[in-house]
């Protein structure tokens, strides 16, 4: 229930529904005041969405910035957080998303020594196709690529950032006692991870990766001119913030 209800009220607060629903308003409202407000709202919504300045600005202080691999010193594993691939049932073939750049610098980091184990968590994530299960995937995927199934752990049942902390604890007590860990995710969803992680009596070093934000650019274009990639990149972050006080608010964070 708390995995549905999580996804209803985001999606609520998400910029675009914000967007779609001042749009309807100034559309369909028959006071003319009321039309003029909500079109004059949404203008300004559109706009302030679609500021890759403002967008970029706000990731700056939300994300947890990455560090440079040569200052890591060697971990036990790396803990590797779901969302980067699914299953395409027609075509019979995996699908990569954005967050796979958390996989690829985990690869990267087991092949230079930095992570001696590699850690996957994650079920399925979805409503529609819960038996589809992301950790099957990338074990798959790994072992193909000739990564050792004794350097793999896996976890498959996990739907949420709380379940892949409370989930992935027993693996770790057993598997390695007193060992360092590495939590590999993206950098706007390491905040959360953290928060859980700790909540679940686990400690771990950050390495994020896929940083949405990047330097600072006072430069026209950028500035004011509205480009869509900008409403991505917002809608990722309030999903992030909203998710992070859900978590605070239920005692998972």
């Amino acid at each position: 229930m708390f995995f549905l209800l999580s996804k209803l009220f985001t999606f609520l607060l998400l910029p675009i529904t914000w967007l779609f629903v001042l749009l309807m308003i100034a559309l369909f409202s028959r006071k003319p005041l009321r039309k003029k407000r909500s079109l004059l709202l949404f203008g300004l919504a559109f706009y302030v969405f679609c500021n890759s300045f403002l967008a970029n600005e706000f990731m700056r202080v939300w994300e947890i910035a990455p560090v440079a691999e040569d200052n890591l010193p060697v971990y036990d594993a790396g803990i590797v957080l779901s969302g980067m691939m699914t299953y395409d049932i027609t075509l019979k073939k995996y699908q990569f998303m954005h967050g796979v750049d958390r996989l690829l610098q985990a690869i990267e980091l087991y092949k230079k020594g930095k992570i001696r184990k590699i850690v996957f968590t994650g079920g399925s994530g979805s409503l529609t196709y819960s038996y589809i299960k992301e950790g099957m995937l990338i074990k798959n995927y790994l072992l193909r690529i000739g990564i050792p199934p004794a350097d793999l752990f896996i976890e498959t049942e996990s739907n949420n950032t709380h379940e892949n902390a409370t989930f992935t604890k027993p693996i770790l007590d057993k598997e390695f006692p007193n060992g360092k860990f590495l939590l590999i995710t993206s950098a706007y969803h390491m905040r959360r991870s953290i928060a859980c992680f700790k909540k679940a009596g686990i400690h771990v070093t950050p390495y994020s990766t896929d940083r949405q934000a990047g330097e600072r650019k006072f430069v026209f274009d950028f500035m004011f001119i509205p480009n869509v990639d900008a409403l991505e990149v917002w809608q990722m972050a309030i999903h992030e913030m909203v998710g992070y006080l859900i978590y605070k608010m239920a005692g998972y964070a």
